[in-house]
């Protein structure tokens, strides 16, 4: 689709905040809530002793879904789901923080093989064995899926869903995933922000509950 400079910009700003954010909260993560009594600045530190200006798991994986997509791969192709399941395994060997949940299912697919069959297997056993398995780890990386699929919604919730599931198989965090791309897409092409544009690709019973 053809873009106005302004939606370039946004789109832009979409990763470049990404990872900004990530990294100015890195040092906070496990802490209190950050309030006008608190200080917030790019000073690194925190549980995992990030470097300042260094980003975390979050972004790291969300970079994985970023480069695969811009090869001009769909999203929603098995090629394409191995491809970030192979690139967030190699990363979680070496990374200085990976999330519980993403943590388990990585290290089972790293023995049953590197595809994205595997890791879906793998998220939805964990799932069913465990009843609670709606972290936040996928909507913190999800928002690349919002920027490929600009001129698709549909697709982009297909999309959206499908690559939460892969490590956060609850409902609860795929539906998020699904409105959080929605909302990115919506801010990109209008420059409004509307949390709520979603709701409609979600079902009745699902929709209430997050209006609720």
């Amino acid at each position: 689709m053809k873009m106005t400079t302004a939606q370039i910009d946004r789109a832009c700003g979409v990763l470049v905040a990404t990872a900004a954010g990530d990294a100015l909260g890195a040092p906070y993560e496990f802490g209190p809530p950050r309030g006008p009594e608190l200080e917030v600045a790019m000073v690194g530190g925190g549980g995992f002793g990030w470097a300042p200006g260094e980003w975390t798991d979050d972004t790291s994986m969300a970079m994985a879904i970023a480069e695969v997509a811009a090869t001009g791969i769909d999203l929603r192709d098995d090629a394409a789901q191995d491809a970030i399941v192979a690139r967030w395994y190699e990363w979680s060997r070496t990374a200085t923080d990976v999330g519980n949940q993403t943590r388990s299912v990585l290290g089972t697919v790293g023995r049953m093989g590197l595809s994205a069959a595997n890791a879906l297997t793998a998220s939805r056993e964990l799932y069913e064995r465990t009843g609670h398995a709606a972290g936040n780890g996928s909507l913190m990386r999800t928002a690349p899926v919002a920027l490929v699929y600009l001129d698709d919604e549909d697709a982009l919730v297909e999309a959206a869903g499908t690559l939460s599931a892969l490590t956060h198989f609850d409902p609860d965090a795929v539906d998020g995933c699904i409105l959080w791309c929605c909302a990115i897409r919506h801010a990109v092409l209008t420059g409004e922000l509307d949390v709520r544009v979603g709701l409609r690709h979600l079902d009745a019973e699902r929709r209430a509950l997050w209006t609720d």
